[in-house]
């Protein structure tokens, strides 16, 4: 009765996973450059994108359906920031819209609550894509300066003793 839905859900735990492998792949290179709060932005937003997951899976399980735990892509290996930040943006932009049309589907096919489900997650992702615009707009504002004054505040830290020291 609800295969469509059950289809698209699944559709979307593969986007969410592939995101999840992505944003800790950007999470991991840009702490390892020292980009504290990027690195930061990245891990927070996997997290989200893990409790998307969740919630697409028990609506999938309550469907009677079963979970398909397959990412949508392979991690492409970006270690440039503003590639990084770029991709991310695209990423949030293209699932919001993909959800979009998703909730209708499910809307006409009589499955209000994976509608919702759906509507939700359009506000979530553009709240990422506006976080990810953010950061980009700050790079092409104030440069490499901008990515200098993360990885100066981490030495800071370090020599104060408050930080992880390698």
């Amino acid at each position: 009765m609800h295969e469509k839905s059950i289809e698209l859900l699944n559709k979307a735990v593969a986007d969410e996973l592939f995101a999840v492998h992505q944003y800790m792949y950007f999470h991991f290179h840009c702490d390892d450059q020292g980009y504290d709060l990027l690195a930061s932005l990245f891990k927070r937003t996997a997290i989200q994108e893990m409790i998307h997951i969740e919630r697409l899976s028990e609506r999938i399980l309550f469907l009677k359906g079963d979970v398909e735990m397959k990412a949508a892509s392979e991690v492409h290996k970006i270690q440039d920031v503003a590639e990084m930040l770029k991709m991310a943006a695209k990423m949030e932009e293209e699932s919001a819209k993909e959800y979009n049309v998703w909730a209708n589907e499910c809307s006409a096919n009589a499955d209000a609550i994976s509608k919702q489900v759906f509507e939700s997650l359009v506000a979530e992702e553009e709240t990422h894509y506006d976080q990810y615009d953010t950061e980009l707009a700050n790079l092409k504002k104030f440069g490499d300066g901008y990515l200098a004054l993360q990885s100066i505040e981490r030495s800071k830290l370090r020599h104060a003793g408050q930080g992880p020291v390698d």
